[in-house]
């Protein structure tokens, strides 16, 4: 790929003519081929919405009347079901054995739960923000317009009485454009409505979401595994770019989004930004950044989701609902055991914007051989105060992961990678067919291929430096690849993904 001159707006690549556009009120750059004109979307009509809304308020209120009506018939069901006679005719609601016959006490008690954990992780809210998100007619984020002091981070008990900081020094070498940093690129902000100054939008979290969750203890937690980066006995699968061997305080690099097919339950597929220290045993610290996609099914996990699924039929294995691409963040001290969590789903992560929701929907997204977009993220270690701030797109200031929640961390990183992640379940005994990236191998290239460029680290004297001694891995690089580059518009760059299952993935 040659491309000379950053600043210039018209560049060649690969003898096809491409610019850079840098929008005013925008906070990426999207990289637009000269002759693509297609709309990337196009929003719901308005009775589509109102439908959605009318489905969500009539049946939500209706809820413990369902679940009540619903366990008097598992109880008439029960009492009758064992006369029936093995060869019946009759259908079986469970497919294992006795120990899973329907147990409407069971079922209750884990709607407590899930309640009471609604309770603390939902903070009451000064305003809230509805967002429709079209995919599948899903109903869309809820944005809890939150109280600075008030968000999950201060039920820790060091920030008790606390406020969120001042805005740290940003690395050296690192330019921001204020004028683009007042739009955050998600969809609940399309409808112009923005939260107070104040505040901190939360996207509210729902009894569905938990339903979704493998558990109501791990919910907003990764699931445990090992630390290695390869897919050997944790059906993870990667292809990144890494650097170690140094002392790193920051990485920043702009990741191109997409949308790609995640297809079954409880797999995943992200790219990220991950700040890494310890020894990749159980004493493991992580700072990770970037957007993710999930997966939409109909699940019918066991007979708890069974009394839900008869209200919401699409579902997502984790946290979302849709398979829009999503912003996220994910901080652990322990190799994912005990300790962290998914954006502001524990006390961890502090807020400090009221223009951006953290695991709220990415848009607009790439479309392949058209428009391109992408974000940049920054990651990097207050001198100050040691805090580690996240900063998104041209200068938005996010919030920041508080020092004392580390123990490597709290002095450096030992390790930055940059790329992506799949999960492969290997549900029908062979591989994947989830996504990663664009869904395209690498070597297919611009408009094709999803990237990382502008690939950075920030050294102990805050500042911004070019990588050096580039590591670059593919799990398994038949199903999803990496290929690296180096020129002066992209800086370091890479292009990475594929589609998982192929004629060389079996």
């Amino acid at each position: 790929m040659d491309m000379k001159g950053y600043s210039v707006s018209w560049t060649k690549h690969k003898k096809e003519p491409y610019f850079a556009a840098h929008h005013r009120r925008r906070q990426h750059q999207c990289i637009q081929a000269h002759h693509d004109a297609t709309e990337e979307t196009t929003s719901p009509n308005h009775s589509f919405k109102l439908a959605l809304s009318t489905s969500q308020n009539t049946l939500l209120p209706m809820l413990p009347a369902l679940v009540a009506f619903l366990l008097l018939l598992t109880s008439i069901g029960t009492a009758f079901s064992h006369p029936i006679a093995s060869n019946s005719p009759l259908p079986v609601l469970s497919h294992h054995n006795a120990n899973h016959t329907l147990r409407p006490a069971a079922v209750l008690q884990k709607f407590r739960r899930i309640r009471a954990h609604l309770k603390k992780i939902n903070k009451p809210a000064v305003k809230t923000i509805k967002a429709f998100s079209f995919a599948f007619a899903t109903y869309g984020d809820l944005i809890d317009c939150v109280l600075s002091h008030q968000q999950p981070a201060f039920d820790h008990p060091n920030l008790k009485g606390q406020r969120p900081l001042d805005p740290p020094e940003r690395p050296k070498g690192h330019h921001t454009n204020g004028e683009t940093a007042i739009e955050s690129f998600q969809l609940w902000t399309d409808s112009g409505e923005v939260c107070p100054e104040g505040t901190v939008p939360i996207r509210r979290t729902t009894e569905q979401d938990f339903l979704r969750a493998s558990s109501i203890r791990r919910f907003g937690r990764k699931p445990r595994r090992g630390v290695r980066r390869d897919s050997t006995g944790t059906g993870h699968e990667h292809a990144v770019v890494s650097v170690n061997g140094d002392q790193y305080y920051g990485a920043k690099a702009s990741i191109n989004v997409w949308t790609p097919s995640v297809t079954d339950p409880y797999e995943f597929s992200l790219s990220q930004i991950w700040v890494i220290a310890g020894s990749f045993g159980n004493d493991l610290n992580t700072i990770e950044a970037g957007w993710q996609a999930l997966n939409i099914v109909k699940v019918l996990k066991d007979v708890q989701g069974l009394y839900f699924s008869l209200l919401f039929a699409f579902v997502s294995p984790e946290l979302y609902g849709d398979n829009y691409p999503r912003f996220f963040t994910y901080w652990t001290t322990d190799a994912y055991q005990a300790t962290g969590c998914y954006n502001l789903l524990c006390s961890g992560f502090v807020q400090t914007n009221n223009r951006i929701a953290i695991g709220a929907a990415i848009s607009p997204r790439s479309i392949y051989n058209g428009r391109q977009f992408d974000i940049g993220l920054m990651v990097w270690k207050d001198p100050k105060h040691g805090h580690w701030w996240l900063e998104f797109g041209s200068g938005l200031l996010v919030g920041y992961w508080p020092a004392y929640l580390f123990s490597h961390l709290r002095s450096h990183a030992s390790m930055v990678q940059f790329g992506g992640e799949i999960v492969n379940s290997r549900s029908r005994g062979y591989h994947t067919g989830t996504q990663m990236g664009s869904g395209h191998f690498a070597e297919e290239g611009f408009r094709k291929a999803a990237y990382f460029r502008n690939l950075q680290v920030v050294d102990w004297d805050n500042n911004l430096l070019p990588l050096s001694n580039i590591h670059q891995v593919a799990d398994h690089s038949n199903c999803y690849d990496i290929r690296v580059g180096s020129n002066n518009v992209w800086g370091t760059y890479f292009y990475y993904g594929g589609p998982g299952r192929n004629v060389r993935c079996p």
